[in-house]
């Protein structure tokens, strides 16, 4: 697909998904989301590609929502729009997606970051939820995602001042996975996906399902969830070849069966 807000590139293993909006530091619109939303979908489809990255540039991932395309919209008209159905496409993307940030995250660029499963930050990433500075509120996610990200007190800081916080306060609150030179973000992120696509697609699959299963339910739901998934990989070819691979003390060989 030819994408004019998104650039897709693609390694062995992996593809990468630019946010492609330079002139307005990645600012989302639904255009972008659009792209976006369809580029992610091909990609999980796609058996060569085992994991994701989503990046921006080096000055923002994405400074926020593209506030022209709303200021003026009335409330049917946001209604009409449903502009955050793109938004729950991405959180059913079967395969693991590592967010590579520099810059700016704030608003729906912080909100698009948390969708992802990981996030590696340089040290230059500022996030932040600043709707509050606008009159409104975070809408595609920020206050759940952050809240179970960072834990209540913080998140409500974060929300009603709308202050922006750094990469190392995001790690420190358990939102990134690691802080690196802004020159090596992009570097680590695929490091990161090469470690991924390594692993047997379907385990990596069912594995992120029960992960996230355990954000929307108890504990003994979740634990439910986890066995049934367990139990469903002896289904699976590779789970043959993994345990046959380890007795022998060989590398396993993945078909993603």
């Amino acid at each position: 697909m030819n994408y004019k807000n998104v650039i897709v590139t693609r390694e062995a293993g992996f593809a990468i998904i630019q946010l492609n909006r330079p002139e307005v530091l990645n600012a989302i619109n639904v255009q972008l989301m659009t792209e976006l939303v369809d580029a992610l979908e091909g990609l999980d489809k796609d058996d060569e590609v085992r994991c994701m990255i989503l990046t921006g540039s080096e000055k923002a991932f994405a400074a926020g929502a593209d506030i022209k395309e709303m200021a003026d919209a009335p409330p049917m008209e946001m209604l009409k729009r449903d502009q955050f159905a793109r938004w729950d496409k991405i959180r059913k993307i079967k395969k693991p997606i590592i967010a590579a940030v520099s810059g700016f995250a704030l608003g729906g660029g912080c909100e698009l970051a948390m969708t992802c499963d990981m996030i590696i930050a340089s040290e230059t990433a500022r996030f932040g939820q600043p709707e509050i500075n606008i009159g409104v509120m975070p809408g595609a996610g920020g206050t759940q995602r952050l809240t179970r990200a960072v834990g209540k007190a913080k998140a409500m800081e974060i929300v009603l001042t709308g202050k922006q916080f750094t990469a190392d306060e995001a790690k420190e609150w358990g939102l990134v996975n690691k802080v690196v030179p802004v020159e090596y973000v992009l570097q680590e992120a695929k490091d990161l996906a090469r470690q991924v696509a390594d692993k047997p697609p379907v385990a990596v699959r069912l594995a992120k399902e029960a992960v996230l299963k355990s954000f929307d339910t108890t504990m003994e739901g979740g634990l439910e969830f986890e066995r049934k998934n367990f139990y469903l990989l002896f289904a699976s070819d590779d789970q043959k070849e993994g345990m046959n691979a380890f007795v022998e003390k060989r590398k396993p060989e993945w078909k993603g069966k």
